[in-house]
């Protein structure tokens, strides 16, 4: 019976596999494997002893309930998966695991699922960030009202709001290249890191199963990789999320039935409430945000686990067991999520439009202060006349403009065509070059990667 929501309600089939157990035996399977490969190939052990080894290191010939049966009986996980595997392998299983311990097959293994995960990840990052590249040139143009501090500022435009996420995702990806480097690395080194079961052929064997299994080597461990390797990825699938957290909360913002400028797509069948039926509820935005959190929690238990005793404790093993697997499938549900919301945003242009102009002008002060200082009036003094100008049409509900109009100061320096020419969709800078230049740099990387 399911009890964690990973195992029912999130993630994907597909990142969902990689971390079930029979998956996550395979991968152990698959390094004593190539263990016992490269003791062949230097002699150590018979050829034949390899292949057979080889041919029986899978879930078909060493079950799940098998290994588990053992680990009850012994209390030791990875000598339950040696013991299984042994029983398989008959007379040859005399070979297995030779030279090696428990976590040089585990953090290799770990490897193995890590890397599988971070394909998935890197793939959906990747769509996320082909969609946002057509919304940012698609609404390049769309102009809104921009917001600081939760107040109406001056003019943006959507296309700028899709190319701040679409530049953060590109960041995402540039990451991830870069964390493979280091993320991606197995061990093969002994009890305590000096490779001393292995004889001379230390640095051979490692090379040899590391080559085989597609992995970097360590260059140094004790009795684990180092675990700044795997804070690392926890803090990389954590900034992710909080990406993604960023844009769900944005979506929320805008789809508050006061402001209505975007909404994320609704069913046709799809129930907002079990007793309002009207509501129209941004679920998948507020389950990306909520499940973030976790995500970030995770983190700090993976910073702790990098301290630990002398050449190795067990306290960072029951934590990965569970942070692992519960960060990479969570994130899986919020990348696909986002996905979902992005694909079918649907946008309220009249909403855009009424909020754009629902403060009476007061957002084009700042525009008004640097006409009047373009004409010759100090800076300091225009910013004062026109936050007392802000300030009275605020108190009386008029049109800023229109009181300004009325001011003395400013037409001894403001033409009423100046005045005329002060309109939200005249201020919007160079918003629209500048996600120009980000889709460009967005497309030189796309072609770098060869798509």
């Amino acid at each position: 019976m399911a009890v964690h929501p990973i195992d029912y309600r999130y993630g994907s089939g597909e990142m969902r596999r990689i971390w079930d157990e029979e998956n996550k035996l395979q991968s152990l399977l698959d390094v004593e494997a190539a263990l016992a490969r490269a003791h062949a190939k230097l002699g150590d052990i018979p050829e034949e002893s390899a292949r057979v080894i080889s041919e029986r290191a899978n879930t078909e010939w060493v079950r799940l309930e098998r290994v588990k049966e053992i680990e009850a009986e012994i209390g030791h996980d990875i000598m339950a998966v040696v013991k299984a595997l042994s029983e398989a392998c008959g007379e040859h299983g005399k070979y297995i695991h030779l030279g090696s311990t428990s976590n040089d097959i585990i953090d290799t293994a770990n490897a193995l699922l890590i890397r599988e995960s971070l394909e998935i990840i890197e793939k959906d990052l990747k769509k996320l960030r082909s969609i946002l590249k057509e919304l940012a040139r698609k609404h390049k143009h769309t102009v809104c009202i921009g917001r600081t501090h939760g107040q109406h500022a001056v003019p943006t435009t959507y296309g700028m709001k899709f190319a701040i996420w679409l530049d953060e995702v590109q960041r995402h990806l540039d990451r991830l290249n870069e964390l493979k480097e280091r993320v991606l690395v197995g061990q093969m080194s002994g009890a305590v890191g000096t490779m001393a079961s292995f004889g001379d052929k230390g640095f051979e064997i490692q090379k040899l199963v590391m080559e085989d299994l597609g992995l970097k080597p360590a260059r140094i461990s004790n009795q684990v990789i180092q675990r700044d390797v795997y804070a690392e990825l926890m803090a990389f699938l954590a900034i992710v999320a909080s990406t993604l957290d960023k844009i769900a909360l944005e979506v929320r913002n805008l789809q508050r039935t006061e402001i209505s400028e975007v909404s994320e797509p609704f069913g046709k069948r799809q129930v907002g409430s079990s007793t309002m039926p009207h509501k129209r509820n941004p679920v998948r935005s507020e389950k990306v945000s909520g499940l973030a959190r976790v995500l970030y929690s995770n983190v700090i238990p993976a910073l702790l686990n990098n301290p630990l005793w002398h050449e190795r404790d067990l306290t960072n093993s029951s934590v990965e067991r569970v942070i692992l697997p519960e960060s990479f499938i969570l994130l899986d549900e919020m990348l696909k999520s986002t996905i979902t919301v992005l694909s079918g945003l649907e946008f309220f242009p009249e909403n855009i439009e009424r909020n754009l102009h629902m403060t009476n002008n007061l957002i084009m002060a700042e525009p008004l202060m640097l006409k009047l200082a373009e004409k010759g009036m100090g800076r300091q003094e225009a910013h004062e006349l026109v936050r007392k100008l802000a300030m009275k049409a605020f108190r009386e509900d008029r049109d800023l403009l229109a009181v300004a109009k009325e001011n003395e100061g400013i037409r001894e320096f403001l033409s009423e065509e100046d005045l005329a020419s002060l309109k939200p969709e005249n201020y919007i800078g160079l918003a629209p070059k500048i996600v120009d230049n980000v889709i460009a740099f967005i497309e030189e990387k796309e072609r770098e990667e060869g798509l």
